[in-house]
């Protein structure tokens, strides 16, 4: 096992998918010489040349089309976003044309596309409204789009690779929180499937669903709330779509109760979908309503301090947790 980053998961997986496919190129702003943003991609281009690390003028749009095409020719391309905010100005060639274009040519061509972007919020470098929002609720809503956000370097660099190697358009969403964040990672290749959540904690009271930056925040309160005597059970849905809806009914099964908690806005948020859910299927096991925590409505502010006020902490999750026992256990 070696212990690396978070980025530098991103970056071996790269590395290593581009080693062994030869269709797999890389596109974005600033991805050659200087890595990106995010030095993601850094050193990239020593190895693998220009043709394969594409420079690109700053057009989102003309990024994410060009990759659109080059994938129904049969080539990998890897685009990059420099922040997820901005994939506002690809919105036509990311939910029109790489999310339909396999079902309106009835399956001729295939969009083996990969779109990375940091997303969420500055992990308090204060990086304000434009560069900190969280947009995967967006992506959940369109059909022909695959949805990744890894939440340790374990994850981040096997879904990447699978996202790579899949032949349908896949948004990879960064916590750029998390970048520094280590982990263990296997020497040996290694993927993770799409749609499989993972059980970080086994526990008997709660089942509390995350996803991204806020698993680290979820540990923080669960050891906390083991001092009160709960049990918490932690699933990382690792990707939103699609969703492994089987392993939280499972685990609501067995706890009765269920807390949801992501970075993004509360409203409308994947929680929101999750929560339908798990009332329309698993009703009868739920001994309490289901609580959902995600960040106020309204933009993230540029001061860290502020921006701890309107994205969820790590205290939330005890406030509802506890709330959930408050009349005692059942």
């Amino acid at each position: 096992m070696a212990t690396i980053t978070y980025l530098e998961a991103i970056r071996d997986a790269l590395r290593e998918e581009m080693r062994r496919d030869p269709n797999v190129f890389l596109l974005g702003e600033d991805i050659g010489i200087h890595g990106g943003a995010f030095t993601v991609t850094k050193g990239l281009i020593d190895e693998f040349g220009a043709k394969r690390i594409r420079n690109t003028p700053i057009s989102e749009g003309a990024i994410v089309g060009a990759a659109v095409g080059a994938a129904m020719k049969g080539l990998r391309p890897v685009a990059e976003i420099m922040f997820v905010d901005w994939i506002t100005l690809a919105m036509d060639q990311v939910v029109n044309q790489a999310a339909k274009i396999s079902y309106m040519f009835s399956g001729q061509y295939k969009v083996p596309l990969v779109i990375r972007a940091p997303s969420g919020g500055g992990g308090g470098k204060g990086i304000a409204a434009q560069h900190s929002q969280s947009f995967e609720a967006w992506f959940t809503h369109v059909p022909g789009l695959k949805v990744a956000i890894p939440a340790t370097p374990y994850d981040a660099k096997g879904l990447l690779k699978t996202a790579i190697r899949d032949d349908n358009p896949v948004l990879f969403l960064e916590q750029k929180a998390l970048y520094m964040l280590r982990g263990e990672i296997p020497e040996e290749d290694y993927t993770v499937p799409l749609g499989q959540a993972r059980v970080v904690r086994q526990g008997k009271d709660v089942t509390l669903v995350t996803f991204g930056a806020f698993l680290q925040r979820a540990l923080e309160a669960v050891a906390r709330l083991e001092g009160e005597g709960i049990d918490v059970e932690i699933i990382d849905l690792r990707t939103v779509k699609p969703m492994d809806i089987d392993t939280i009914i499972a685990s609501v099964k067995k706890t009765n109760r269920l807390v949801i908690a992501h970075e993004a806005a509360k409203m409308c948020g994947v929680g929101a979908e999750i929560a339908a859910t798990i009332a329309e299927e698993a009703l009868d096991y739920l001994d309490a309503p289901i609580q959902r925590i995600g960040a106020r409505d309204v933009p993230v502010p540029y001061s860290d301090s502020e921006e701890a006020c309107v994205l969820p902490q790590s205290s939330e999750v005890d406030e509802k947790v506890l709330g959930l026992f408050s009349s005692g256990r059942s």
